[in-house]
């Protein structure tokens, strides 16, 4: 079976992971769905100044957050999981508590009853401890918290090089094998 996979964008700072993320899925040609929420409109809109409408060349189908009889609203839908990128605390509590009340809250509560990976990239500091409660509760329910921290241990020349590999990380942890992909070396001590 083919691997197709959501991917969220909420109104948290950093949609340049999903961007950079959506690319990366499309250079691998695994098929990708988006699902993006009013405030995640918003700030692709600020901080990439580029058209939303540009998500479509990296992904078969865009959903708005009030699509709710759509397809990644079913645990019949044929998605091998979905990560929310970023995830603000306001998504991640709605997780948390079970109260799917959009399209993409829906999607990842699904993702959790059908067993399948839900990744939240968590884009937030410092935490609270709502926060860190909730991230307890959806670790518990099988979603993997995996924060927007970055690596420098590849020495990346630029704010691009950083993204690139952060996200292929997350593919990396995924089972798949991105190109050009910095894997940690051994620091030799003199």
């Amino acid at each position: 079976m083919e691997k197709k996979f959501l991917v969220g964008i909420t109104g948290a700072s950093g949609v340049i992971y999903a961007y950079y993320f959506l690319k990366e899925l499309k250079n691998l040609g695994i098929s990708a769905e988006v699902i993006i929420t009013k405030a995640g409109e918003i700030v692709w809109n600020h901080e990439l100044e580029k058209p939303v409408e540009e998500i479509l060349n990296f992904a078969e189908k865009l959903y708005k957050e009030d699509e709710i009889s759509s397809p990644p609203a079913s645990g019949s839908s044929n998605y091998s999981g979905m990560i929310i990128i970023p995830c603000t605390m306001g998504t991640l509590s709605a997780i948390a508590s079970g109260s799917a009340r959009n399209l993409l809250q829906r999607a990842a509560d699904v993702m959790l009853k059908e067993k399948k990976p839900l990744i939240l990239v968590i884009r937030e500091t410092p935490f609270n401890l709502i926060h860190i409660k909730n991230m307890e509760i959806c670790s518990k329910a099988g979603a993997v918290i995996f924060p927007a921290m970055p690596g420098f241990y590849h020495k990346p020349k630029n704010l691009e090089e950083l993204i690139a590999q952060f996200v292929k990380r997350i593919l990396q942890f995924l089972g798949f094998s991105p190109k050009d992909l910095k894997i940690w070396q051994e620091i030799v001590l003199e």
